[in-house]
């Protein structure tokens, strides 16, 4: 393996040579298929702690390495943790945490090309080798991009914090405080991982005294628009939240369909109401989130039959920066009073225009907008029925907990139809909910000494760097992609994060998060990661240059000027 060493360039900066070291870290990890939900993640657990457990330090100080096992898991998968003490003169408790996830999305998106998906070389020969959009075309021969899964998102973010973490193993009399290294799990999917971690860092903390001053993590960043050259470091991340809608309408048979409301008509006016309107954009710090999305829309019938469907269910992303998850739902129901007096407008002009081609009399309809949260449902329904209806539901879910094949989204949606049949009123209605958890937004603005000390040592660093590098890199408030950095800090008050838990069908059963844990860390954090394109896509791929010699760089001085004095 290549010795860490440093590499003089012009000016007064000296630059650690780890561009050969990184890249090889790359190529093992991408080359492991860990995809979320698959035993591929335990492999690469083992793979990255018996590596770390060949570098002479952790053979001298094998606590200082674990291999930790995620909580309340169904699956058997592990974290990875390490840390390297600091033995330089005047050295302190204060100690910067490195983050990086090690598990990807699928490879299905690869077509023919699945088997290759971790093989970059082998990969990167194919695709020449087939036409390719004039970029990718323009990439791929250029020599100075990888290919394949994990590639960017983000194995060689994790590379470059693993060399960091080997520099430092190797040089510990240049190490002010102490590092700590996490690699992470299920950062795609429910972050059990990071969650997980919690607890072994604050046991680090009561053991070895650490002082969590700051923490990078090293996701991915990529173009915001096209023909966008700049490199960005994000301050925060975007908060993430999944507002879910369970519809009743009116069932009848479709031969005599106004007679009743189909509730797949609301649900598409919600849609529309919802999807890509930019009202529902949140500014913050002058940077404004991407408007909601749905991602599921669908009706609940089992099986087909001619009556109209009892209840649709619609979801949707929803990026917050700065509003709380009771902000959102406020601002939804006066989305869904909009959405739900169009349908019904559209249903009667449609009823009305019937008639008078069939010659029928309309009748006056009486159906009129009606919208309840599902903690507003559950408060009429406990009022109602006491502990009949607590005993009932907490039965209803424990059975719910034995089907595998409903993941939380569902499982909520289930855990709703359940309540809504106990309701005495079943007139069409909303009953709006989250149904999945929420990844808190984290706003870094200098507001206490931390905070200030991590932008003041990210501005420096960059100073530093830049005349060494010819793109341009720029500093933004938010990471706008959902990320683990959600789990180490928090912006949220208690009542904030109340409304996201009051509001969860699936929450104390089959969701539950310590965001008490998450507030007794609450260490402030940037994203400083591998720079490419495509991510989440068959092209994902990441450009060298920046991502195994500037980032390891950059992250080192942050590393560096947040530790001193």
């Amino acid at each position: 393996m290549i010795k860490s060493s440093l590499l003089i360039v012009k000016g007064d900066n000296s630059m650690l040579k780890c561009r050969d070291e990184v890249l090889f870290f790359t190529k093992q990890l991408v080359q492991i298929e860990s995809i979320v939900n698959t035993y591929g993640e335990k492999e690469i657990a083992h793979v990255l702690h018996s590596l770390i457990s060949s570098f002479p330090y952790f053979k001298q100080h094998p606590s200082y390495l674990v291999k930790s096992p995620t909580i309340a898991d169904r699956l058997d998968r592990y974290n990875v943790l390490a840390f390297v003490k600091g033995t330089k003169e005047g050295g302190k408790n204060d100690t910067v945490i490195l983050i990086g996830h090690i598990d990807t999305v699928g490879i299905d998106d690869f077509t023919q090309h699945a088997d290759l998906a971790c093989k970059p070389d082998e990969l990167l020969k194919a695709l020449k080798q087939e036409p390719l959009p004039d970029l990718v075309r323009k990439h791929a021969e250029s020599g100075e991009w990888m290919f394949g899964r994990g590639a960017l998102d983000m194995k060689s973010g994790v590379a470059s914090n693993l060399y960091l973490l080997k520099y430092y193993s190797e040089h510990p009399n240049e190490l002010e405080g102490n590092l700590v290294f996490l690699a992470e799990c299920d950062e795609e999917d429910s972050s059990n991982g990071i969650l997980s971690a919690l607890n072994d860092l604050k046991l680090w903390k009561q053991e070895h005294k650490f002082d969590y001053t700051a923490a990078i993590n090293s996701d991915f960043v990529a173009p915001r628009h096209a023909g966008d050259e700049n490199r960005y470091i994000y301050k925060g991340t975007v908060g993430k939240l999944l507002p879910s809608f369970f519809i009743t309408g009116a069932e009848t048979h479709v031969g005599s369909c106004f007679e009743g409301l189909d509730p797949n008509l609301i649900a598409a006016e919600l849609t529309r109401q919802i999807d890509y309107n930019p009202e529902l954009c949140n500014e913050a710090l002058g940077e404004v989130t991407h408007p909601p999305v749905s991602l599921k829309q669908t009706d609940l019938k089992p099986v087909y039959t001619v009556q109209t469907a009892l209840a649709a269910y619609v979801y949707y992303n929803f990026f917050v920066y700065s509003w709380s998850p009771a902000d959102v739902l406020l601002l939804l129901k006066d989305q869904a009073e909009i959405a739900f007096r169009n349908a019904l407008s559209l249903y009667r002009e449609r009823y009305h225009r019937f008639c008078e081609r069939a010659g029928d009399v309309p009748r006056e309809i009486q159906w009129k907008p009606r919208i309840l949260t599902f903690a507003e449902m559950e408060e009429t329904l406990f009022a109602a029925y006491g502990k009949e209806y607590k005993d009932s539901m907490e039965s209803f879910k424990e059975s719910l907990l034995l089907d595998d094949s409903l993941d939380a989204r569902m499982y909520s949606a289930r855990v709703v139809e359940e309540a809504w049949k106990w309701l005495p009123d079943k007139s069409p209605a909303i009953i709006l909910f989250y149904s999945s958890l929420y990844s808190p937004r984290v706003e870094i603005t200098g507001k206490n000494k931390r905070e200030a000390k991590l932008i003041a040592a990210l501005d420096r660093s960059v100073k530093e760097i830049q005349p060494s590098y010819s793109k341009p890199i720029v500093i933004k408030d938010f990471f706008p992609y959902i990320s683990d950095m959600s789990f180490v800090a928090i912006s949220d008050d208690e009542t904030s994060l109340a409304a996201a838990a009051e509001n969860n069908p699936a929450w104390g059963s089959k969701l539950t998060v310590d965001y008490d844990a998450v507030r007794a860390l609450n260490v402030p954090v940037i994203n400083l990661g591998p720079y490419g394109m495509d991510a989440h896509k068959k092209y994902e791929r990441m450009e060298m240059h920046y991502s195994l010699e500037i980032v390891p760089n950059l992250a080192n001085l942050v590393l560096k000027y947040v530790l001193e004095g």
